[in-house]
C-alpha cells in the first residue's frame, strides 16, 4: 500500500481552512484519483487559538513556517500565507532545499521571484505548482502549461480581479458612483487590507506577469506591466460607454509583439455582447488566443473558500501521482528575458473631455488629433451647463504614443476645462 502524501499547511485563513476541510470531506475522492492517501501533519499560523470553525487540534503546531516547511513528516509546504517577501518566501525556499514540493496560492511572490524560485525547484527535482495563485477555481495554468502546450499563444487577456468588476458592474447596474460602491465592497470584505492592491490593478498585475511568462515561455517580469486602476473611472464613463454597445472592464492583456513583450493592466471598453462584456459581479474570466486552437474563453468564480481550496488540491494531486513539470512550462534557464513594449499594438480609444462652450473648441480639438495622425470615428456632445460641454470621441486605430502626443497637445488649446480620460477599446 502507498504511503500517504503528507501536507504542511502555512496559513490558515479563507484558503488554508478550505484546503483543510476538503482534505477531511472528500478524503475517500482524494485517495480514489490521487492514488493515495492525502493526509496533513502540521499546520502554521499567526495566532494558534483562534477560532477557525475547524478544529485543527490534532496537526502538529508550528510558530515558524520555515520550521513547518522543512519537518521530516511534511513531503508537500503548502504556502497560503502571501506576501511577496517575509515569512512566505523564506519558508518556500527552504522547503525546495529541504527537498520538499510546495504549493502555493501566492501570485506576489511569483510575480516578483518566479524566475528565482523556478531555478530553486528545478535545481532540486520538486515540484513548484500555483493553480491556485491565478483566477481562482478558473483552470488557466494547468490550461496554458498543459492543454494547449502545442499551441504558440498569441495573446492571453481576461478580468482577473473579481472586486474591480463587482464595483464596475454594480456602478452600472445601480447609478451609484465609485465611492459608493467602493464602500459597498469593502464592507462586504472583498478588499484586501490595502485596497490600491485591488482597485488600483495590481493584485491582477500579478497574475498577468505569472501568464505572460507562462504563455510566452519569458522571464516573469512584474515591473514591465503598465497598471492603471479603476478610480478614474466614472458613472457617466460606463454610461457613455453603454450607449455605444461596450462595457468597461479592468483587463490584462499580454501579447508578444514585433517590439517586445506588452503587458498592460487598465480600464478598457469591450464590445458589450462579447463573453468579456457580459461578465457580472465577482466572477473571473480569461481569454486565450492560440495558433492552433483558435480562441477559448474560461470562466469561474476567482476568488473565495471553495474555489481556491479546490485550485490548490487539484496541483496536490498531481504531485500525488508523481507529475513533475517544470515551473513556468520550461526549463528555467531557458524563459527569455524579454524587450518591454508599451500599447505597440494600434488600437481605437475612447475619448471624454470637457470643453469650454464657446466657438471653434471642438475644431481645435479635431485639429489636434488631426496632427497627431487620429481619425475620429464617431462623435457626440452631450447636454452642458456652468459653460462646459461634455464631448465623447472615438477615434480609428491608433498607437498610445500618437494619442499621448495629442493628450499633451490638447493642455495648450486653452479650450479643455480638465484632463481627458482615454480608455482603450480593446478587440474580443
Amino acid at each position: 500500500m502507498s504511503t500517504p502524501l503528507r501536507l504542511g499547511i502555512a496559513g490558515l485563513g479563507t484558503v488554508g481552512i478550505g484546503v483543510v476541510r476538503m482534505v477531511r470531506q472528500h478524503a475517500r475522492l482524494l485517495q480514489n484519483r490521487c492514488g493515495r492517501e492525502i493526509a496533513i501533519s502540521a499546520v502554521s499560523a499567526r495566532t494558534r487559538d483562534k477560532d477557525r470553525g475547524v478544529n485543527i487540534s490534532s496537526y502538529a503546531w508550528e510558530d515558524d513556517p520555515v520550521a513547518l516547511a522543512t519537518r521530516d513528516d511534511v513531503d508537500v509546504f503548502v504556502e497560503l500565507m502571501g506576501g511577496s517577501d517575509g515569512p512566505a518566501k523564506a519558508a518556500t525556499e527552504a522547503a525546495l532545499a529541504a527537498g520538499k514540493d510546495v504549493v502555493t496560492a501566492n501570485k506576489a511572490m511569483l510575480a516578483v521571484h518566479g524566475q528565482l524560485l523556478a531555478g530553486l525547484a528545478e535545481d532540486h527535482g520538486r515540484a513548484l505548482r500555483y493553480e491556485a495563485a491565478v483566477a481562482g477555481g478558473i483552470p488557466v495554468i494547468k490550461s496554458l502549461g498543459e492543454g494547449l502546450a502545442g499551441n504558440e499563444i498569441t495573446r492571453v487577456m481576461g478580468v482577473m480581479n473579481g472586486t474591480c468588476n463587482y464595483i464596475l458592474t454594480r456602478m452600472e447596474h445601480t447609478g451609484q458612483g465609485y465611492n459608493a460602491l467602493f464602500d459597498e465592497a469593502n464592507a462586504l470584505g472583498y478588499l484586501e487590507a490595502d485596497p490600491q492592491l485591488d482597485v488600483g490593478g495590481i493584485d491582477a498585475a500579478h497574475k498577468l506577469a505569472i501568464l505572460s511568462a507562462l504563455a510566452f515561455g519569458t522571464r516573469v517580469d512584474f515591473d514591465g506591466v503598465e497598471i492603471e486602476g479603476i478610480e478614474k473611472v466614472t458613472l457617466a464613463d460606463i454610461r457613455h460607454a453603454a450607449d455605444m454597445g461596450y462595457r468597461i472592464k479592468l483587463l490584462g492583456v499580454t501579447q508578444m509583439t514585433g517590439r517586445g513583450l506588452e503587458q498592460r493592466m487598465a480600464p478598457c471598453l469591450v464590445p458589450a455582447q462579447s463573453p468579456l462584456g457580459q461578465l457580472e459581479g465577482g466572477t473571473n474570466m480569461v481569454v486565450i488566443e492560440g495558433s492552433d486552437v483558435g480562441q477559448i474563453v474560461l470562466r469561474g468564480a476567482g476568488a473565495g473558500e471553495g474555489p481556491t481550496a479546490s485550485a490548490v488540491m487539484g496541483d496536490i494531486c498531481d504531485i500525488a501521482r508523481g507529475l513533475r513539470l517544470p515551473v513556468f512550462g520550461q526549463p528555467a534557464a531557458t524563459l527569455a528575458t524579454a524587450p518591454r513594449a508599451s500599447a505597440a499594438v494600434p488600437a481605437p480609444y475612447y475619448l471624454r473631455m470637457a470643453l469650454h462652450d464657446k466657438p471653434g473648441a471642438l475644431a481645435k480639438i479635431a485639429t489636434v488629433l488631426g496632427d497627431a495622425g487620429i481619425s475620429i470615428n464617431r462623435m457626440r456632445q452631450y447636454d452642458h451647463a456652468d459653460d462646459q460641454a461634455p464631448v465623447l470621441i472615438v477615434t480609428h486605430k491608433t498607437t498610445r504614443g500618437a494619442l499621448d502626443q495629442a493628450l499633451a497637445a490638447m493642455d495648450e488649446t486653452g479650450v479643455v476645462t480638465e484632463a481627458p480620460v482615454a480608455l482603450r477599446i480593446e478587440s474580443v
